[in-house]
Formats: structure tokens, sequence, C-alpha cells
């Protein structure tokens, strides 16, 4: 389980974060700085691999840029205009950017349209329950989060209301297992099969 390491009276911003040191690994929620832990391990840096290697590949030559972690993706309060005030930095394991114009030298500043999360025992909370609400509220159009034990993936999209599906799970369960397909709702020619996700 992921362990809240730093609190302040005042909540940390993007220039907090900015200032502390190159070799440790932080995200900020809501001004409440998470630890990243140590490096994710061989099972995470693999799927990791195959699904960047897939996303990559199928937006190649298109206007959506995939990029992967580390990369800080600095979301903004909505009536922030100086978004190194942001309280929020988060850094997901995958992440599609069809506005070019939310790039810069820096990062990501505002919410990608997809974002992929690996979950680790470390993780687990902070991915289900902290970032699926901000992921939900700062504009992510989708989210998968990624099960290695369970060999699964959850799927959300964003609805007409703008709040994400009750999601759905893809698993390697049935009877063909080695036929099982993830796909995307917002990228419907996005498809990757399990067997090779978790193949490792």
């Amino acid at each position: 389980m992921a362990v809240i390491v730093k609190r302040n009276i005042v909540p940390f911003t993007y220039r907090d974060y900015a200032s502390w040191p190159a070799d440790e690994r932080w995200e900020l929620i809501d001004g409440v700085a998470w630890d990243m832990c140590a490096a994710p391990s061989y099972n995470h840096q693999a799927i990791s691999a195959v699904l960047f290697v897939t996303f990559f590949t199928h937006f190649r030559g298109k206007q959506c840029k995939v990029l992967s972690a580390p990369l800080d993706v600095i979301l903004p309060d909505k009536d922030e205009d100086d978004w190194q005030n942001s309280t929020t930095v988060v850094q997901p394991d995958i992440l599609v950017i069809c506005d070019k114009t939310k790039i810069n030298r820096k990062g990501c500043v505002g919410a990608p349209d997809l974002v992929v999360e690996i979950i680790s025992p470390y993780t687990s909370k902070k991915d289900i329950k902290e970032k699926y609400d901000l992921y939900e509220r700062t504009g992510v159009k989708e989210y998968w989060i990624v099960f290695p034990g369970e060999q699964a993936i959850q799927v959300y999209a964003k609805t007409k209301d703008g709040l994400f599906d009750e999601g759905r799970v893809f698993d390697l369960s049935g009877d063909h297992p080695e036929e099982a397909v993830v796909c995307s709702v917002l990228f419907p020619e996005l498809s990757v099969r399990l067997a090779e996700v978790f193949a490792d």
C-alpha cells in the first residue's frame, strides 16, 4: 500500500515538487506528496513494455502522442492560471495525449486522453482510489488499471455526464485465453492480446 510521506500545512505545489532532489520520486495529489517507492519490478516493466509498444505502433503517424513514465503530468486546478502553482503532479505508467499544446519541456500540462497505471502492492490504494477520483474529475477520458497478479485489465471510459462508467474487466479466465483481447473505448481500433501483456 502506498504511504503518504509528506504533508504540509499549506498544500505542496509543483514549485515545491520541482525543488526536491532529482534522485527522489514523488507524486502530488491535492497537495499531498506520495512516495513513489523503489524502482518498478521486472514484471511491471515487462507489462509496460508490451503496452507501450502496442500503443506506440497504433498511434505512429497519427495526431496523438504516446509517452511513458517517468514524465510529469501536471493537473492544474480549474481556476488556476499559473500551472506551476498546481497541487497535483503524477507520473502515469503510459499516457496518450492528443492535444499537443498540453506538452511542454516539463511534461504534460492538463489531462491526457488515456492513462494506464500498472498496480503494485505498494501503489494499489493510490491507483484504484486516489488516482481514479483524480483522473475522473480532471478530464481524463479513459483509464486503464492493470492488475498483474490477477492478469487482468480494467478499462474505465468517460460518459456523457463527465464521470467514468462502471468499468469493464478483461482477463484470461475464458475458454480461449490465448484469444482474449483488451480494447479501448476511446480508440476502438486500439487493442492488445492479454496473453502478450502477461506473457512473463
